[in-house]
């Protein structure tokens, strides 16, 4: 899934193409994507691009008349853009480009038509997780904050009391939508293997050191792989989102050698989900599988992508 360094680069490379251009027709392709009916799609109609904004995880475009396209790219949901020949010199209508549009690919989702170029959504596999909300007002817009903590925008003290705000394991914590903003599955296995700590520790347990590393740990690993995702995407719009990348350390290395200690990562699978870690660096040696994790993990960790989102 898309996280706050993917959907940082995502906006950037939008800003350039797509602020202050008019947005011509929607083509939503996908019946279970868009999720609500009032105002109708068809008001965006010709309507101009005059901010852009994230909120966790969701793309948020806001239209003249205070009209705002919220997108949720969700697990494989992915943007791409096609510019315009000509049309920054000319002018020149996307009209040719709607009418060529016949039949769409499967994987697509949506295609936005704007005078600069058309932005389109696809979605790899057979489910269809992402969302597309339209919406009008700040109030509207705002339903979709959870809540969580801006970790850019936080110091030490609010980021503690954030943490141990409940009791979970950090690795719950810190993809809680509601307890931080925009981390998830990936960069948490990221953020825990730079602090060295368990992903089942338990956030209130964790002493005012722990806490500091985590802190500072979080931070730099956002920052690090947003500056690593904006020199790779350069002037070009951002085509190889993923969550499993060569130069991460922990996520979704299982079997391969810790980065730091040369021992194995390990992993947690749990329903849906898994995640990585080095038992030397971040659990005292101690392999995670065993009867009360099983019991741990019941209680604290999402099933599916759908109920971490919710909630």
């Amino acid at each position: 899934m898309p996280e706050l360094p993917d959907i940082t680069v995502y906006l950037e490379a939008l800003e350039p193409r797509i602020l202050n251009q008019t947005l011509q027709s929607v083509q939503v392709s996908s019946p279970f994507l868009l999720r609500t009916a009032v105002p109708p799609i068809s008001s965006v109609k010709d309507k101009r691009v005059i901010e852009l904004r994230r909120l966790g995880k969701r793309i948020c475009i806001g239209l003249e008349q205070d009209l705002w396209l919220v997108l949720h790219l969700m697990i494989a949901g992915r943007l791409h853009w096609k510019q315009n020949a000509g049309t920054v010199a000319t002018g020149r209508s996307n009209a040719a480009v709607k009418k060529a549009v016949v039949r769409p690919p499967k994987n697509q989702l949506a295609r936005f038509y704007f005078t600069s170029g058309t932005l389109s959504w696809t979605e790899a596999g057979t489910q269809r997780r992402a969302s597309l909300h339209l919406v009008q007002g700040e109030n509207e817009l705002r339903s979709f904050d959870r809540g969580g903590l801006e970790v850019f925008d936080a110091d030490l003290e609010t980021f503690a009391e954030r943490l141990q705000s409940a009791n979970h394991t950090l690795k719950r914590a810190l993809t809680d939508p509601r307890l931080f903003s925009g981390i998830g599955n990936a960069y948490s296995d990221e953020i825990l293997w730079d602090a060295q700590l368990s992903p089942i520790a338990l956030t209130q347990k964790l002493n005012a050191a722990a806490i500091e590393k985590l802190f500072h740990s979080t931070r730099e690993t956002l920052r690090k792989w947003t500056d690593i995702l904006r020199t790779e995407a350069g002037e070009k719009f951002p085509e190889k989102v993923t969550a499993f990348r060569p130069e991460m350390a922990m996520h979704g290395k299982y079997g391969e050698p810790c980065p730091r200690c040369g021992k194995k990562v390990q992993r947690i699978r749990y329903a849906a989900n898994e995640t990585n870690y080095c038992p030397t660096c971040q659990t005292g040696g101690k392999l995670l599988a065993d009867r009360a994790l099983s019991r741990l993990l019941r209680s604290d960790w999402p099933r599916t992508a759908e109920e971490l989102e919710q909630s």
